[in-house]
């Protein structure tokens, strides 16, 4: 683990700060959290996918070379790390296109991954993210679309509160797991503080 960490670092490294390798360690410890009320669960599934399931995400590759190169490179049989390549497989949210969780192991890493995605942590990346892609804070002209393809969610430079309306703001009811269910409540809640605040200030209420 420790040798796929460090080799998974250097990519991470690479990213914006909304896809480094902090982001990973969130995102491990949410899965950590989850994997407590999930006994059953493989844990080296869920660490394993953890690490890899942004190495060769489409906002920043086309290839899938990164993420085999670092499967192969690990002494697990064929049948684990198919289903390594599902779980990530099911990961992204893909304009609501998302594939189905089908393990239990998909289930804690998608939950895992989306919390990263909402509350403060959440705010913060998104606004990263905006800023690397040059998006607006917001467009009050813009309106959220609530049905969309992969590429039309993927070619669009939305601003970033638009984001929240098209994506974060629906992924608590996207929660798979029980303690993914109970740990988005509060997340959630902060971002709906944050966009009531925003608009306030925006109109010069607050």
């Amino acid at each position: 683990m420790e040798n796929l960490i460090q080799q998974v670092k250097a990519i991470y490294d690479q990213f914006d700060a909304s896809h480094d390798f902090q982001h990973i360690e969130r995102v491990l410890q949410n899965a950590e959290s989850i994997l407590e009320a999930e006994p059953d669960a493989d844990k080296e599934i869920v660490r394993i996918a953890v690490l890899l399931h942004d190495v060769s995400d489409k906002k920043y590759t086309d290839s899938k070379e990164a993420e085999e190169r670092l499967l192969n490179s690990i002494n697990l049989s064929d049948e684990k790390k198919q289903h390594i390549r599902e779980v990530i497989a099911s990961v992204s949210f893909n304009g609501g296109n998302e594939l189905p969780a089908k393990t239990l192991e998909a289930k804690i890493v998608r939950d895992a991954d989306r919390l990263d995605a909402i509350g403060a942590v959440g705010i913060a990346r998104t606004f990263a993210y905006g800023g690397a892609k040059g998006r607006k804070l917001y467009d009050d002209e813009e309106v959220a679309r609530m049905s969309m393809t992969e590429e039309e969610y993927r070619s669009k430079n939305t601003s970033s509160v638009t984001h929240f309306y098209e994506k974060l703001l629906l992924l608590k009811d996207k929660m798979t797991t029980e303690k993914g269910k109970q740990m988005a409540e509060g997340r959630h809640a902060f971002m709906v503080t944050f966009l009531e605040q925003l608009q306030n200030e925006k109109e010069g209420k607050a």
